[in-house]
């Protein structure tokens, strides 16, 4: 029997239960969250590009709200891709389509990526399969075994200034512009990618033409970059803490590896909403078709839930220090000074 970190057996079957009780969509309440999520956005946008030759201060506060509401709209992007916000399928890939154009993420290509990170995530031995630097780790072994010149690159990429801050506006404005890492063999996905950029072209275009180019980039730049920082550290952090467990595949397992090995971030309220709930990752990873407005009633249906790694938001501020997955301890620990 499966334990939880706090030593109390869970058992799978009152789990599944949970689970698949809380899996279905409920219409009205996606509905309600695209409502509630894009037309504040839309008011938002409008608003700072009232403000922008006005007052910075005020068009800056107004992009942190916007920012917030566009990692609000990546997850329902999110939630799209794994078939869980609709009950039906072309309406989760219609949607995600669209978000696509807000986030700037191609909805196939990241779909079809993103589910390898969910078939091996803190798997040690299947990590060249659906991951990057934010979702794999090394083990103290590897690094101690690297040339010091490798060593130092390895830290030096993965310097928070690097990691979190300069990194993410990159990935999301000129990365995801770039099919560099997806197989030739994924056309389908390759195709997305150029046309998602076509369809954001024309969009620039437009908005520049009826308001102006200048406009346009100060206030969508801040929104995409200041998103794109929030947004990876929400997920970075939900697999790389100090209490999370890097597991060999003989002992690795969908249920052992999403109740110890992804964590609760118990957010502020505001925080939650504006996250769509992703901080209850290990109900996500226990069964991606819970739709995200349901995690948290999931959650609290299950007594074993509450006992799963829990962060708040000062340990998550501070996870992005376990660099590294030492087996003889059994636990991420810092880089070595």
């Amino acid at each position: 029997m499966l334990s939880t970190p706090a030593g109390k057996p869970a058992d799978p079957v009152s789990l599944r239960k949970a689970l698949r009780e809380h899996q279905s969509p409920i219409l009205r309440r996606s509905l309600w969250q695209i409502a509630n999520t894009f037309l504040p956005f839309f008011a938002v946008c409008t608003a700072m590009y009232f403000t922008v030759h006005w007052s910075f201060w005020a068009t800056a506060g107004l992009a942190l709200i916007a920012a917030g509401l566009m990692v609000r709209i990546f997850i329902i992007q999110h939630d799209c891709g794994h078939g869980s916000f609709f009950g039906r399928r072309w309406a989760n890939d219609a949607l995600g389509t669209v978000c696509s154009l807000f986030t700037l993420t191609p909805y196939a290509n990241w779909q079809r990526q993103h589910a390898g990170h969910h078939g091996n995530w803190n798997n040690l031995d299947r990590r060249e399969s659906g991951t990057d630097i934010y979702s794999t780790c090394l083990t103290v072994a590897e690094y101690n075994a690297m040339p010091p010149f490798k060593r130092m690159m390895y830290r030096v990429v993965r310097h928070p200034l690097i990691t979190l801050v300069l990194l993410p506006p990159l990935i999301f404005l000129v990365l995801y512009r770039l099919p560099f890492d997806t197989p030739k063999e994924w056309r389908k996905e390759r195709l997305v990618v150029h046309l998602t950029n076509a369809a954001l072209v024309a969009i620039a275009v437009g908005m520049g033409l009826a308001i102006g180019f200048g406009e346009v980039a100060m206030v969508q730049l801040p929104i995409s970059a200041i998103a794109a920082v929030f947004g990876v550290w929400l997920f970075s952090i939900q697999h790389r803490f100090e209490g999370t467990q890097w597991l060999r595949k003989d002992k690795w397992d969908p249920l052992t590896a999403s109740l110890q090995g992804s964590s609760f971030l118990r957010l502020p309220r505001v925080l939650q909403w504006f996250t769509g709930n992703i901080g209850y990752h290990h109900v996500h990873h226990l069964n991606s078709r819970v739709p995200n407005y349901r995690l948290q009633e999931c959650h609290e249906a299950a007594p074993e839930l509450e006992r799963v790694p829990t962060l708040n938001l000062w340990r998550g501020l501070s996870s992005f220090r376990y660099a590294l997955w030492d087996e003889e301890q059994g636990r991420m620990v810092r880089f070595p000074r």
